[in-house]
This record gives C-alpha cells, sequence and structure tokens, in this order.
C-alpha cells in the first residue's frame, strides 16, 4: 500500500461515533490502477525506478540514454522469476508516458471513494508490477482481495455501517479498476483462482479498460523502426518490447487492414513490428479464456469523443495508425459501401482506448474524457461514487458532450505549437488553458480561433517540464492532457541503431 496515502484508522474513535451517514457502504472497496500507474522500486538496488520522482525527474528519466533502464525485463523476469522490481503504491504525482499522453495521480479517486466508506480501512490501494503479464497480476489481485475483505470483516466499522444500512447484508467487495486494472480485476475473478471470489463481489466499475486491446500497443512495439523518432518513444519502444503487460493490452479484434480484408493481428505480425510473438500468442489465448469470466454487477465508465485510433496497417515492419475502423453486422460481416468495400466509421473513445474496446454490457456512463482522466476528472469521479454506495444511475445518454482534444504529447520548449478541439460548433463559453505543473498556480490562457473549419490554438511551453492542457466546455465538461516539453537545444529525434 502507497505509505505516502495511508491515513491513521477512525478505530479507535469508533465508540464516540454517531450512526454513520445513509449513503456509507458496509462493502469493502479494491482500487486497481492501470499500465505505470503503479510506482516501481528496484530491489537490487533499493532506487525507485517509476513514479515517486517530480517533474524533473520525468525530464531526466525520458531524455536521458540511461534514463529507465531497469523497467527493461530481464531474462530472469522473463522465465517468471520475479522479485526484483517491487510495487511501492499508487501513483501519487502527474507522470508522463509517450503515446498515453501521461498518467495521472489516483490521489482523487482513492479520496473520493472514501467519502463512501466506513473507515479508512475499507479501501485496499492495490499496486502492481505492471510490466509482468495480466494473468500473473490477476492472481496475486484475487488473494490480496481475500485477505482484504476478511480482514475488513472483522474490522469494528464493518459491523457499524451494517447496522446502518436497510439491507444488513455482510460486507462484499468493489473494485474500482482504470485501464489495465480492468483486465487484471477479471482475470483476479477467475473461478480457477479462488471460487468464492465472484460471490463474494458486489460490483466491478472499470474506468477506461481495453477488453478488446488498444492500437496504441501496436503503436508503441512499432515507434521508430528504421526513421528518425524522438529519444522518448525509442525509450519506450525498448521497455515494452519484451514486456508481457504491454502484449496483453494489443487489439484482441480485427483491426488489421490487409488489401479488402480486416484481420486479427497475428504473432507474426507483431514480431515483424519489433514485438514478441511468443507473448503476443499468450496473450492471444489469455484473452480467449477471459472471455468466459463474468465480472459481478459490472459497470463501464468510458472515454467518448476524442480522436482514438482504431485500425492499423503495417507495411515494411511499420506501422500506420487509422482514426477509423471497420464495423460488423450482426452475422458477424463487415458493413461494407455501395461498392462492396469495407466501410470506416469514426467511432472515436479516450484517445488510447476506442469506444467499442472498452464496452461489455450495455450499463454503460459514457463521459467526453482523456484516457487518464476517466479516473481523475469530476464528472467520472461522481459516477464512481454512486456505483460504491449503490445508488446506481447508469449516466447520461451517449451524445455530443464536450469535445474532442488532439495535441503533441512532446514539444520543444520555447517553441509554438499548436492543439485543436474537434466536436465544436463555436468559442463562446469555451476556455483553454496550459499549465506548468512546477507552477500551478499560475496558468496561461491560450486563445482559441478557427483554423480550417477547426477550433485551434497555438501554445508555447516557455521552459522544460511537464504541462498541463486543460479545455473547458460550455456544457461543464473537463478535458485534459499532459505534454511534455523538452530542451530545444538536445536533438528531439535520433535514428534507431
Amino acid at each position: 500500500m502507497n505509505e505516502q496515502r495511508q491515513r491513521p484508522s477512525r478505530t479507535d474513535r469508533l465508540p464516540d461515533l454517531p450512526d454513520l451517514p445513509d449513503h456509507v457502504t458496509q462493502d469493502a472497496v479494491v482500487v486497481v490502477p492501470g499500465i505505470m500507474g503503479s510506482t516501481l522500486r528496484d530491489t537490487s538496488t533499493g532506487k525507485d525506478v517509476w513514479g515517486l520522482g517530480g517533474v524533473s525527474w520525468l525530464l531526466k528519466a525520458w531524455t536521458t540514454p540511461s534514463g529507465l533502464e531497469s523497467l527493461a525485463m530481464t531474462e530472469d523476469e522473463l522465465a517468471g522469476k520475479t522479485g526484483r522490481i517491487e510495487a511501492t503504491g499508487l501513483l501519487g504525482h502527474s507522470a508522463w508516458t509517450p503515446y498515453l499522453a501521461g498518467s495521472e495521480p489516483y490521489t482523487d479517486l482513492v479520496d473520493t471513494i472514501r467519502t463512501s466508506v466506513a473507515d479508512d480501512a475499507a479501501v485496499l490501494e492495490f499496486a502492481y508490477d505492471w510490466r509482468l503479464p495480466v494473468a500473473a497480476n490477476g492472481r496475486l489481485l484475487a488473494d490480496a482481495a481475500r485477505l482484504h475483505l476478511t480482514a475488513w470483516r472483522r474490522h469494528p466499522a464493518h459491523a457499524l455501517a451494517r447496522r446502518h444500512r436497510k439491507d444488513q447484508r455482510e460486507g462484499r467487495l468493489v473494485f474500482v479498476a482504470h485501464s489495465m486494472g480492468g483486465l487484471v480485476t477479471r482475470a483476479a475473478l477467475d473461478p480457477g483462482h479462488d471460487g468464492y471470489l465472484q460471490a463474494d463481489t458486489r460490483g466491478v466499475i472499470t474506468l477506461g479498460t481495453p477488453f478488446q486491446g488498444s492500437v496504441k500497443a501496436a503503436v508503441i512495439l512499432a515507434t521508430g523502426r528504421g526513421a528518425p523518432v524522438p529519444l522518448p518513444h525509442r525509450k519506450l519502444r525498448a521497455i515494452c518490447a519484451t514486456m508481457p503487460g504491454l502484449h496483453d493490452l494489443l487489439p484482441q479484434y480485427r483491426s488489421l487492414r490487409a488489401g479488402d480484408d480486416v484481420r486479427h493481428l497475428t504473432p507474426s505480425d507483431v514480431a515483424a513490428i519489433g514485438g514478441d510473438a511468443e507473448l503476443a500468442r499468450r496473450a492471444a489465448r489469455f484473452h480467449h479464456v477471459q472471455k468466459g469470466i463474468t465480472l459481478p454487477g459490472h459497470r463501464s465508465v468510458v472515454g467518448v469523443n476524442q480522436p482514438t485510433w482504431q485500425n492499423l496497417t503495417i507495411n515494411g515492419g511499420t506501422v500506420e495508425a487509422h482514426f477509423d475502423g471497420a464495423r460488423q453486422n450482426s452475422d458477424g460481416t463487415f458493413i461494407l459501401d455501395r461498392h462492396d468495400r469495407v466501410r470506416y466509421f469514426q467511432v472515436h473513445g479516450d484517445g488510447t482506448v476506442y469506444k467499442e474496446s472498452a464496452i461489455l454490457t450495455d450499463v454503460v456512463t459514457p463521459l467526453p474524457l482523456q484516457h487518464g482522466d476517466v479516473a481523475r476528472a469530476k464528472t467520472a469521479l461522481e459516477a464512481v461514487t454512486e456505483i460504491v454506495r449503490d445508488d446506481i444511475n447508469p449516466g447520461t445518454p451517449q451524445g455530443e458532450a464536450g469535445c474532442g482534444l488532439s495535441a503533441p504529447d512532446l514539444v520543444g520548449a520555447g517553441r509554438p505549437w499548436k492543439l485543436r478541439l474537434t466536436d465544436v460548433d463555436m468559442l463562446s463559453g469555451l476556455t483553454c488553458r496550459l499549465t506548468d505543473l512546477e507552477h500551478p498556480a499560475r496558468p496561461t490562457p491560450l486563445t482559441l480561433t478557427w483554423e480550417d473549419g477547426v477550433a485551434t490554438a497555438t501554445a508555447t511551453a516557455p521552459r522544460p517540464g511537464v504541462y498541463r492542457i486543460d479545455v473547458r466546455t460550455p456544457d461543464g465538461h473537463d478535458i485534459t492532457q499532459l505534454v511534455m516539453a523538452a530542451d530545444p537545444d538536445e536533438p528531439l529525434a535520433e535514428a534507431e541503431d
């Protein structure tokens, strides 16, 4: 558990507590972060290797040749001998990552959940080594969730919470899982690990989970093969090339355009773009088995309206990603145009996971949010609160709320760059600003104008660092993205060996 997030338990004060508020649940909650959402430490050196540093640490980690080397999988780890890297807690600081546009801290999510439980002891923050296979982390989560529920049922606050509820049943588990965390949760609920864990689970809330995978995982593996590429992106690919966790995020739906067809990505395709064929094969088998696992009381919070890659093309080992994808009829055939060719649709998503990949059932809360913000934005936290308190509102109908945000993930400090907003009809009431995370009290307003019919703003990050773009729409939605600004005197791109 993240030491910096722990608080003193209220157990000693229970005898003096009045009846709990009606909204407080007797259930135990497990928070499961996404990929790169857990802080990691190298046990062989005692050094933190991911997530605990500030902006200066992030700049050094991504822009120096030796940064993040400890995250690469070793031969022992690939053989199943783990333990060199240990997870120490949930991400407590904003952390920029190429392509993923940054990871936001889980502080607000955990604090929000704490308002709905009888005691802080009811909340488990499950940190894990996201480099490893989802299946392995699922087994660890199953064990941790069982121990957590057993301990909570013995806690004095559990009895107090049961007495004040209309349904005085024994407490059960509620999983709140972001991104990859939803896959880890589904793996944990495999009856082969704990035959009673599903029955002891009241609900599963997934926030932007790529149940069918994400094209970005393939793009990361293929980045820069034979071409100049920014150093941070090349470093990410080097880390992920043999990372089982990243291979578990590869698209499992028919996403690869091949002539007049759209087919599944094969292990040989993955090897051709720089990944590991055996890890891809294991991932496909794993996902096939996972389809039969039920998520009790499952509800999805899904990002919508953000331009999101859905299909890809492979040519000579390089990957071209597409913002539109093929869709199927009820009989499994593709929808065709009037020339009997595959028709492509822009479905959008959260910028990382396209909408249909994040949906398992029809109980969905769609929100116009980027992937990192699906676990942080106020509207997402409100949805989580309703579900944790067992006050279910599936959410508003899917519509054209908010807007889409497109911006580079890496820029040169002092050099102008542009961001664009889609699904915008007018600029009135639309605000945009750029905030240096090292100086959050002094955001810079950005002026939006129309450029080729698209709402556009020109921004400049004055110094190297990590910045947050904040967009506020007239209908009250907040859309954000992280951008890293690197030293313009250092080469932002270099050819791969």
